[in-house]
C-alpha cells in the first residue's frame, strides 16, 4: 500500500515557497514606491518654477519729507539713498542716524536726474542749466563677526557743458558707450544732444569739465515739444515723448549726425492716447509704458521684414493697472520691473508678459526702487518714509507660458518657441521653451523607429517562420550580442564616420533606401513565378543564400548611381542644392544620421522580443493552417502574427521607449540645436540629450536647474502615456486572440 507521505509537499519547500511568494510582493510594492517616490521628487523640484513671487515688510525709514528727485539703492540692499529738490543726497541705512551730502550750492536747485543703477552712477540736471555727473561710490566691507557693512561716498565727478546755461532743466539722460557718453536734455521745450569723450573726470577722476565732441539742438526733429527723453545705454538713439501720446526716435549716424527714424503711437487706440509713463527695460532694447487708463505695454527693438531696418514695434501686453504709473524701477539682474499707481505696487517680468505679484498699500507711493540682487524692494511715501519689502522671486523667467508658450524675446521678429539657457550678456533673455525640445524628441525617435520597426519585424518574422534552425541558432544571438553595445560607441561611429559618410553621398544612400526594397521585392517576385523544379533545387529555409548575390548587386548598383544621379539631377552637389531648393538647412550632424544610428541600436531589441513572441505561437496553429492547404507565407501573416500581435505591440513599445530616452547617440550625431522642424537634413535636440547637455552648467536650484528636472517629468510622463496605452491594446489583442 503506498505511503501518503510521499505525496505531500516538504515542510521546508512550503516555506520557501511563502517566503518567495511574500518577496516577490514586496519586492513588486517596492519598485512601485520606487517609481511613485521618483515622480514626487521631480514634482517637488519642478513645483517652485510655478509660483508667484513672495513679498513681505520688513521695516521702515524715514527720510527727510522734501520732494525726492531720485531714488536708488546699492546691489545689497542695505543702504538705499534719496535725492532731494535742494541738491541733497540722503543716505538712509536700516539702523543708525543716516547721512547726508550736498551736491549743489545753496540756492541751486535740483530739477531732473537719470539714475544708472548698473553702474551706480546718477545725472543730475539743475535749476540754473547744469548737468552734473555724480558717481555714488559704494563699498562693502567684511566686519569680523561676519556682517556686512555697506558704505557710500557720494561725489561729483564731472560737469557736463550743454543747453542754455541758466535755464532749469526738466529733463536729462545719458547714455554711456564704451568710446564717448551720449547726453540729451530737456531745457524750456528743446532738446539739446551732445556727445562727450570719456576722459579721466568722466571715468571717475577729479570733478571738472568734460570734452565735448559735438552738441545739436534736435528740437527741430520732432513733432513737438516732448515732455519726457531717454537715451539708450549704448548712446546711439534718443527717445522723445509728447503730450499727445507720440513717440520719436532719433538715431545718431555717423559721428556727429542726428537722424529721424521713427515715430509711432503707442497707444493710439485708446480713448486717451497720451503716455502716462515710459522707461526703458533692462538692456535698453525695450520700452515699457502705459497709459492714463492703466493699460502697460512693452515695445521693442526688432528687425522690420519690410523696411530692412531696427524699429520699435509692440511685442507684449500686460494685465492692466488701475491708472497709469507714477514710479517705475527695473531690475538690473533680470527682465522684472515695478511699476506703482498710487495705492498698488505691481512687479512684473516682461519676457514672459506675467504679473508676478501685486499688492495695495495705506499710503500713497511715490517713488520704487528694487535692490541689485533682485531680493528686496523699497516703497516711498508722501511723508518721505521709505518701506522695505523682503522679495522672494527665485524663478521669475519660469511660468506655463514660459516653458509651453510662445513668447516674443527681444530681438526676434515675432512669438517663436525657443531654448537657449544662456548669453553672453547680463541683459539676456533665458528661452526655456520645451516644446522644441519636445519636437526634436519626437523627430527623433519617428525617424529611429521609420527604420527599425519594418526591418526588424520582417527580420524577426523570416528567423522565426522561414529560417532553418540551423541557421537560426547563430542569428538570434548575434542580435543580442548587438543589442548589448554601448551607446557611446554608437555615436561615435555616428559623429565621426556615418555623418561625414552621408554627407557627402546622400543621393547614394537614397538610392540604396529605394533600390534594396525594390530588388528584394523583385527577386520575391520573380522566385515565385519560378517552375517548382527549379525552386526545389534550394532547400525551404535556404532561400536567402540566393538572394545574398541580388542584394549585394543591388546594393552595388544603387550605390555606383548616387553620383550620377547627384550631376544630374542636383546639379553635382546635393548639400548646396538642397537649401536652394527647398530653403531648410543641411547640417552635417543631422536626423538622418540618428535615425540609422538610432534604429540600429533599437532593431536588435524589436527583433529579440517579436520573434520571442513569434516562436511562442503553438505549434499546432501552424500545423492546423498548413493541413488546410495554406502557404507558409499565409499562415504567418494571417495566422502567426495575429495570434503574436500583443508581443509585437509590447516590442515596439519597448523599443519606442529605448528611442525617446536615448541620450549619447543623440548628444553626439546631432548639432544640438533646438530647431522646430522635421527637416531630416537638420539637426534636432531632444528631452534626454538637454539634460545631459546643460546639467553641468545648471547651479543647484536654480532656474535651469529646475528646468531640466521639468523635461526628466516630461520624458517619465510621455513614456508612461505610451506604456500606459500600449497595455490597453495589448490586453485588448490578448482577449482578442485567446480563444485561437
Amino acid at each position: 500500500m503506498p505511503d501518503p507521505d510521499r505525496f505531500q509537499t516538504a515542510r521546508s519547500t512550503l516555506l520557501v515557497d511563502r517566503f518567495m511568494t511574500s518577496f516577490i510582493k514586496v519586492g513588486g510594492l517596492a519598485i512601485i514606491a520606487a517609481v511613485f517616490g521618483i515622480f514626487v521628487f521631480i514634482l517637488l523640484e519642478i513645483l517652485p518654477l510655478f509660483q508667484q513671487a513672495q513679498v513681505r515688510p520688513t521695516g521702515e525709514r524715514q527720510g527727510p519729507q522734501v520732494e525726492s528727485v531720485a531714488l536708488g539703492v546699492d546691489e545689497w540692499g542695505e543702504l538705499p539713498f534719496l535725492l532731494a529738490s535742494d541738491g541733497t543726497l540722503h543716505l538712509l541705512p536700516a539702523s543708525g542716524a543716516g547721512s547726508t551730502v550736498r551736491l549743489l550750492p545753496d540756492g541751486e536747485q535740483a530739477t531732473a536726474s537719470d539714475y544708472d543703477q548698473e553702474e551706480q552712477s546718477l545725472v543730475i540736471g539743475t535749476s540754473l542749466g547744469r548737468v552734473l555727473s555724480v558717481d555714488l561710490n559704494y563699498s562693502s566691507e567684511l566686519l569680523a563677526d561676519g556682517a556686512r557693512r555697506i558704505a557710500a561716498k557720494p561725489a561729483v565727478i564731472a560737469e557736463y557743458a550743454i543747453g542754455e546755461p541758466g535755464k532749469p532743466i526738466v529733463g536729462v539722460a545719458l547714455g554711456d558707450s564704451s568710446e564717448a557718453k551720449m547726453l540729451a536734455v530737456l531745457q524750456d521745450g528743446k532738446v539739446h544732444a551732445s556727445m562727450f569723450e570719456i576722459g579721466l573726470a568722466a571715468l571717475g577722476g577729479s570733478a571738472g569739465k568734460a570734452e565735448k565732441l559735438w552738441s545739436k539742438d534736435v528740437t527741430a526733429l520732432l513733432p513737438a515739444p516732448p515732455e519726457r527723453i531717454l537715451v539708450d545705454d549704448r548712446g546711439e538713439s534718443l527717445v522723445a515723448a509728447d503730450s499727445q501720446g507720440r513717440i520719436t526716435v532719433l538715431q545718431v549716424d555717423g559721428e556727429d549726425m542726428v537722424v529721424f527714424q521713427q515715430p509711432f503711437k503707442p497707444f493710439a487706440d485708446l480713448v486717451d492716447p497720451r503716455i502716462a509713463s515710459i522707461d526703458f527695460l533692462f538692456g535698453d532694447v525695450s520700452l515699457v509704458l502705459t497709459a492714463p487708463s492703466g493699460e502697460n505695454r512693452i515695445f521693442s527693438l526688432f528687425i522690420d521684414p519690410t523696411l530692412q531696418k531696427r524699429q520699435y514695434g509692440k511685442t507684449k501686453d500686460l494685465p492692466p493697472l488701475k491708472a497709469g504709473a507714477n514710479a517705475y524701477a527695473h531690475s538690473v539682474r533680470n527682465k522684472s520691473f515695478l511699476l506703482a499707481d498710487g495705492h498698488e505696487a505691481s512687479l512684473r517680468f516682461a519676457t514672459a508678459a506675467t504679473v508676478r505679484w501685486q499688492g495695495a498699500v495705506d499710503y500713497d507711493i511715490r517713488d520704487v526702487a528694487i535692490s541689485g540682487k533682485y531680493d528686496r524692494i523699497f516703497l516711498l511715501d508722501e511723508f518721505g518714509k521709505l518701506h522695505d519689502l523682503a522679495l522672494n522671486d527665485p524663478h521669475p523667467e519660469s511660468g506655463f507660458r514660459a516653458f509651453f508658450g510662445k513668447v516674443w524675446y527681444e530681438g526676434g521678429d515675432g512669438p517663436e518657441y525657443s531654448w537657449q539657457s544662456s548669453g553672453s550678456t547680463d541683459d539676456f533673455e533665458p528661452k526655456l521653451s520645451v516644446i522644441p525640445l519636445i519636437v526634436g524628441t519626437l523627430k527623433g525617435t519617428f525617424y529611429a523607429m521609420l527604420l527599425a520597426v519594418p526591418i526588424a519585424l520582417l527580420a524577426a518574422i523570416y528567423t522565426a517562420e522561414f529560417m532553418r534552425p540551423a541557421f537560426k541558432i547563430w542569428v538570434k544571438p548575434t542580435m543580442e550580442v548587438m543589442a548589448s553595445l554601448p551607446s557611446v560607441v554608437l555615436g561615435f561611429l555616428a559623429a565621426l564616420w556615418l555623418a561625414p559618410l552621408l554627407e557627402d553621398r546622400v543621393p547614394a544612400i537614397l538610392c540604396c533606401i529605394v533600390g534594396l526594397p525594390l530588388s528584394a521585392l523583385g527577386f520575391g517576385l520573380f522566385w515565385s513565378r519560378l517552375p517548382d523544379h527549379i525552386r526545389s533545387r534550394i532547400r525551404p529555409g535556404y532561400e536567402f543564400l540566393a538572394f545574398l548575390p541580388v542584394m549585394a548587386i543591388a546594393l552595388y548598383i544603387s550605390w555606383s548611381l548616387g553620383r550620377p544621379i547627384e550631376a544630374l539631377l542636383f546639379g553635382g552637389d546635393f548639400r548646396a542644392w538642397w537649401p536652394q531648393a527647398t530653403g531648410a538647412s543641411f547640417e552635417q550632424r543631422n536626423s538622418l544620421v540618428v535615425g540609422f544610428m538610432m534604429g540600429f541600436a533599437v532593431i536588435p531589441i524589436l527583433f529579440t522580443i517579436v520573434e520571442d513572441a513569434l516562436s511562442n505561437v503553438p505549434a499546432a496553429l501552424r500545423s492546423g493552417s498548413l493541413a488546410l492547404g495554406a502557404s507558409r507565407w499565409q499562415t504567418a501573416m494571417r495566422i502567426v502574427v495575429p495570434t503574436a500581435s500583443a508581443g509585437i505591440l509590447s516590442a515596439i513599445m519597448i523599443g519606442l521607449g529605448r528611442a525617446v530616452g536615448e541620450t549619447m547617440i543623440v548628444v553626439m550625431a546631432t548639432g544640438n540645436t533646438p530647431v522646430m522642424d522635421m527637416n531630416i537634413f537638420n539637426g534636432m535636440r531632444t528631452l534626454s540629450a538637454n539634460i545631459a547637455v546643460e546639467l553641468p552648467e545648471a547651479p543647484h536650484g536654480g532656474t535651469l536647474y529646475r528646468a531640466l528636472f521639468l523635461g526628466a517629468m516630461l520624458l517619465f510622463l510621455m513614456t508612461f502615456l505610451v506604456n500606459t496605452c500600449a497595455e490597453v491594446l495589448r490586453q485588448h489583442l490578448r482577449e482578442k486572440y485567446k480563444t485561437v
